[in-house]
């Protein structure tokens, strides 16, 4: 079995906990994130040179670096980066035509940002060969009505699965109950297909993704689903329902659903008096109290707060709107950043400085790089430094310090076997991220 793993996305919905440059499959939601279980969901049934990633080139690090977590190694191309976002059907595509080698070999799709159950691989082998006549889709059975999800209808019956009969959009609240009435299956977007099939049908219904040089052109394709450009169309669609747990975590109500509640149906870590039905999320080790409240959802990070009911949840995304048109940076991304080289987290700023922690992954170094309009100052916290300024070498142990002068060509490295962590100490004028001039970088940037 192949797989092609979707791991695009905006970061809007679940905001201030996802961000722009961090969507919800990669924030740990819970024990691991959702891109890393969908990883090893894929790894029940494929091994790594069977498996491709599509994400944008903004998450590539987020990508390899929570692979590497699983334990896992990075092939080479099993990342394809899209130098901007298409939507389903173009991702599918690109993913597809890795595997054109076999046209008759099975892929199954999987998005990344969904929560799913246990139970998903076997229904997706015993689905195979349903995959030669037909592009499979998967619905999961709905224990309520939900105006969230798209609906697919079953038709007639076909081996472990239906025809489609149609497919709905996300409904009002009486469409909703009447899809429930008809036996209708939420869209979970699974899709399982052989190449030879897609591209059959590809060429019928959408020629120009069909037929397109790809990565090359990958920008010039039109921004559509897979559903609306090709499955809505197909007269060769087939559905398999499902019956494992699954939710697309769309919503902070959503993630309240999948969470663990206690006895008054809360969920998170807080002193709770006469409160129910609430979400509470914040930073490890902040001391949270609620007392005669109900029905609240409660995120709070390092450097923004969210408190809405649990019934708005969906107008999250206004709030990300507005925010971003103010250019306001809590839209694009956390205060802990994640590089190829390791991480920073962002502890105070203002006009003139900047504080950052800076980790080091041990064998990592950042670029040969420049800076302009700051001067940095540096102090190892933990393990050793090799640091290059200005054509001079020198190692910097623990409780040691040094100064990076505006304009000095510099690079810091970590050649110990422990993470390296710093404080770096930025003054200057302009303290933006895009004041760097890179000479070298082993990361491609």
């Amino acid at each position: 079995m192949r797989t092609v793993l979707l791991a695009g996305g905006s970061g809007t919905r679940l905001w201030p906990l996802s961000r722009r440059h961090c969507p919800k499959q990669f924030i740990r939601l819970l024990d691991e994130t959702l891109f890393q279980q969908a990883y090893r969901r894929a790894r029940l049934h494929s091994s790594p040179d069977e498996i491709v990633i599509v994400t944008g080139s903004a998450y590539e690090f987020l990508v390899k670096n929570q692979i590497e977590e699983l334990g896992e190694e990075v092939l080479h191309d099993q990342v394809l980066l899209e130098p901007c976002g298409r939507n389903t059907l173009p991702a599918i595509a690109w993913g597809m035509r890795r595997f054109a080698d076999d046209p008759d070999h099975p892929v199954v799709v999987y998005p990344t940002d969904h929560l799913i159950g246990d139970g998903m691989a076997p229904v997706v082998l015993q689905s195979v060969p349903l995959a030669e006549e037909c592009l499979v889709t998967f619905g999961v059975v709905p224990d309520r009505p939900h105006t969230g999800y798209g609906y697919i209808k079953p038709g007639d019956a076909l081996q472990n699965g239906y025809r489609v009969a149609a497919f709905h959009e996300k409904p009002d609240s009486a469409s909703a109950e009447q899809h429930i009435r008809d036996g209708a299956l939420w869209n979970a977007g699974i899709f399982l297909m052989t190449p030879r099939l897609f591209f059959e049908e590809c060429q019928k219904y959408a020629p120009e993704i069909a037929e397109a040089s790809l990565p090359g052109e990958y920008s010039l394709l039109p921004s559509i689903s897979v559903d609306y450009g090709l499955l809505e169309r197909s007269g060769r669609v087939a559905v398999v329902p499902l019956t494992v747990p699954w939710s697309d975590l769309g919503t902070f109500a959503a993630l309240h659903d999948a969470s663990r509640q206690d006895q008054f149906n809360n969920v998170g870590d807080a002193h709770l008096f006469d409160t129910s039905g609430c979400t509470f999320i914040h930073p490890e080790g902040k001391r949270v109290a609620a007392v005669g409240v109900s029905d609240l959802v409660v995120i709070d990070t390092d450097d923004a707060l969210l408190v809405c009911s649990s019934g708005a949840t969906e107008r999250v995304r206004e709030v990300v709107e507005e925010l971003d048109a103010l250019h306001d940076p809590t839209v694009l991304e956390h205060r802990l950043v994640y590089r190829p080289w390791g991480s920073y987290l962002v502890l105070e700023e203002s006009r003139f400085f900047k504080i950052k922690r800076i980790t080091v992954k041990p064998g990592a170094s950042l670029s040969l790089q420049q800076h302009h309009h700051r001067s940095e100052h540096w102090v190892v916290v933990s393990g050793c430094a090799n640091v290059w300024i200005d054509g001079e070498t020198r190692l910097l142990p623990q409780g040691e310090s040094t100064f990076v002068r505006a304009g000095a060509v510099h690079r810091l490295e970590n050649r110990g076997q422990i993470p390296l962590e710093m404080i770096e100490v930025q003054i200057g004028e302009y303290l933006a991220e895009d004041d760097i001039v890179r000479f070298d970088d082993r990361y491609g940037r």
